[in-house]
């Protein structure tokens, strides 16, 4: 049902109703409603799920090879800037237009205020300064929106995922020959 949730939200928005989701997940609303009592509890699970898909998607990419700062940083980028089909699911709820509408559901800010203080802590305890973090992370969120509106090939997207990994790695930053 969650997945069913997902892709009306991606097509109709977040204005999306019960009976859209009922049908896309070839259930009954009442089925629907016995699971998550309203829409906004159904938006609040599925904000849940995605944050958790999320953040299993990100440690599928950690190399425990990398003993030196910027580990989850690096797989934060490798997640989102991978170029395969799990990191276009990943990309589909990390960017804040297409979460923008879920937010005027009041259960809906304090788990995306959790979710993003969990992010801002793991990536701190990674070693890299505040600032590195902020600069790699959005630009990461950013080509991998890119990559999903068809913005960006994928050589430029391998390149740019290159250059952000450099860059969660503490030292100097390069620009390819």
């Amino acid at each position: 049902m969650l997945d069913a949730a997902v892709q009306v939200i991606l097509d109709k928005g977040a204005a999306v109703t019960l009976a859209q989701v009922a049908a896309a997940a070839g259930v009954s609303k009442s089925g629907l409603i016995h699971h998550f009592g309203s829409r906004d509890q159904l938006v609040v699970a599925l904000v849940e799920d995605t944050n958790e898909r999320f953040r299993e998607t990100v440690r599928s990419h950690l190399d425990l090879s990398e003993n030196y700062p910027g580990k989850v940083l690096r797989a934060y980028v490798r997640a989102l800037c991978a170029g395969s089909a799990e990191a276009a699911s990943a990309r589909d709820f990390t960017s804040a237009p297409i979460w923008g509408g879920l937010y005027t559901i009041p259960a809906v800010v304090p788990v995306m205020e959790e979710n993003a203080a969990w992010w801002d802590e793991q990536l701190t305890l990674d070693g890299i300064s505040p600032e590195r973090i902020m600069i790699v992370r959005r630009a990461a969120e950013g080509i991998a929106m890119a990559a999903l509106y068809g913005e960006q090939d994928g050589g430029r997207i391998s390149t740019a995922r290159d250059l952000l990994l450099e860059l969660a790695t503490e030292g100097t930053f390069r620009t390819p020959l």
